[in-house]
């Protein structure tokens, strides 16, 4: 055995040896015997009352330890148990940390009893952590066996497991409860969740499929409740993919809304298109619970990127006023079908039927979405990760000598390559900027046409082109980068499943636009997707998350997706 394999095997078997024994399931089915674990699957093996628990959105958890009817530690135990079963299922754990989550857990208890209120808004909340969140006492590999026994690949540092990120000293302030780490992709820069120390983590609903990435840990994760909320990370789609392919509720802040200080990351110093940090829920309510929280310790007191802008209960309220008043049209949404480059498989053109139904049903305007191309948006966006020529991703290899996942080697080869000049980076920069010009003035000539006097108030796209991706097969990220590009804030909701006998595949006829759209299509089996989640995005201006959080919910409820 390699010194990388062994070091990654050490690694994966310390981890596993913290579930507690009577925590371990004694058979995994394969994908073939039971595809979807989900609901009264891993019901199996939880109380009654742990299903109660773990079955309740993080704004109910949140009612009911935050006036004693549920004691912190109970809920933490509960979502541990679960957590623990989720992983043995799809894989989806980097770091357990369960007991400190009880002891936490237990002094949030003794806090309640002695002064009878909360500590804070999140008082009692199980939060797990996407493996890029340094947390004390644990360590962060972010999927690199060289990563291992260090801090970010560096030895000797002083600051291995003490050292917190921002984010997580506030919710440590704000009473959450955090109890683990979850899987990513190495490097981060995949749709799909694979590394050399855990392996694979799969879809808990078709495990026949991908959880998404790079935050696809707390996707699945999340999707078996094994958490209530989490956060995750997205400079490519890496928050919405893994809740869109889950069946969850996420949402992509604009940069500089939420904390980033302290954190790992990939190429990091690349500031033209920068990663953000949001939070996937089982609800929308549950993702305004955490930004509102976060946003509350006045994070931009603390990371120098964030944007002094407390939250805007305005913007949350016009929404329901528009809503209230019964007066269609109040409401206009732009409707984009078709990037013009991948067509979406059957289900994803379905649920946006279904979406744009729902929406005039309920009043509201929709109209076709025909902005600059999103095709230039991409090409600008997969610009930025090169800047460095791979020396990053490279670098972090090299550590260790274990091999890079297939997709990563198609598109950063096996060597680094040349970096950009100066001046190049700047040319991608101007490019960007007037991207984001054109798309802007696009976007307000819309008022032209919605009938309310003022433009779209967002717009409804596929966040990928398919469901979720077959392994080794996400070949297209059109779909989601380009929010990243202009930096806009962008949800995923819930919409409907896969059903193989309304979602046939194309018929032959079909003349594919070129070869990726090829691809794509022949990569659709209505068999092998039957019963998976399908979800859409919605996107809005930059730093409207306020409001985009209230639209999401609103769509939400009229679709029926009440918090599960």
């Amino acid at each position: 055995m390699s010194d990388w394999k062994a070091l990654a095997k050490e690694k994966r078997d310390s981890v596993n040896a913290l579930i507690p024994k009577s925590w371990t399931i004694p058979t995994v089915p394969s994908s073939s015997e039971r595809k979807d674990v989900t609901g009264e699957y891993i019901q199996q093996y939880l109380s009654a009352r742990e299903i109660e628990i773990t079955e309740t959105d993080a704004v109910g958890i949140v009612k009911k330890t935050s006036c004693g009817d549920w004691r912190a530690r109970e809920v933490a135990e509960a979502f541990c148990h679960r957590a623990a079963i989720a992983h043995q299922l799809v894989n989806c754990l980097h770091e357990i940390f369960f007991d400190s989550a009880i002891a936490q857990a237990e002094r949030l208890d003794e806090y309640y009893a002695e002064h009878k209120k909360p500590i804070g808004p999140l008082h009692g909340l199980p939060v797990s952590l996407k493996d890029q969140l340094h947390v004390r006492g644990v360590e962060t590999t972010m999927g690199y066996v060289g990563w291992i026994g260090t801090f970010e690949g560096k030895r000797g540092t002083g600051k291995e497991r003490v050292f917190e990120s921002e984010i997580v000293r506030e919710l440590r302030s704000l009473g959450s409860v955090l109890f683990c780490k979850t899987s990513v992709p190495h490097t981060l820069m995949v749709g799909e969740t694979l590394n050399n120390i855990i392996g694979y983590t799969w879809n808990p609903k078709n495990r026949n499929l991908s959880c998404g990435g790079s935050s696809g840990g707390e996707g699945a994760l999340i999707g078996l409740k094994g958490s209530p909320i989490g956060l995750g990370t997205d400079i490519g789609g890496s928050i919405r993919i893994p809740a869109g392919f889950n069946g969850l509720y996420g949402i992509r802040p604009s940069s500089g809304r939420l904390p980033y200080e302290g954190m790992a990351n990939s190429m990091d110093g690349q500031n033209s298109i920068l990663s953000v940090v949001g939070p996937l829920a089982t609800s929308a309510g549950a993702l305004r619970l955490m930004l509102k929280s976060i946003l509350s310790q006045q994070p931009w007191l603390h990371d120098p990127l964030v944007v002094e802008l407390p939250w805007r209960d305005e913007q949350e309220q016009a929404v329901l006023d528009a809503v209230r008043s019964g007066d269609g049209g109040r409401l206009a949404f732009g409707v984009f079908r078709h990037d013009g480059m991948v067509q979406p498989h059957p289900p994803v053109r379905r649920a946006i039927e279904i979406v744009v139904k729902t929406l005039e049903k309920l009043g509201h305007k929709t109209i076709e979405w025909k902005p600059p191309s999103h095709g230039r948006g991409v090409d600008i966006a997969t610009e930025t990760w090169k800047y460095d020529g791979g020396k990053d991703i490279h670098g972090a290899f090299d550590l260790s000598g274990e091999p890079m996942g297939t997709a990563l080697a198609s598109a950063f080869g096996d060597k680094p390559f040349e970096e950009y000049t100066g001046s190049r980076i700047a040319q991608v920069n101007v490019a960007k900027r007037q991207y984001q010009k054109e798309y802007l003035d696009y976007w307000n000539r819309t008022a032209e046409l919605t009938g309310t006097g003022r433009p779209v108030d967002a717009f409804i796209a596929p966040l990928a082109p398919f469901a979720a991706a077959r392994p080794g097969m996400y070949d297209y990220y059109g779909y989601s980068l380009v929010a990243n590009a202009l930096d806009y804030t962008a949800s995923v909701f819930p919409v409907t499943t896969v059903d193989k006998s309304i979602d046939v595949a194309d018929a032959t006829s079909y003349t594919p636009l070129n070869e990726m759209d090829a691809k794509v299509s022949k990569s659709y089996d209505p068999d092998i997707y039957d019963g998976a989640h399908v979800a859409l995005q919605l996107i809005g201006r930059r730093l409207q998350e306020e409001k985009i959080l209230a639209l999401t919910e609103m769509i939400g409820d009229a679709l029926g997706n009440k918090a599960v």
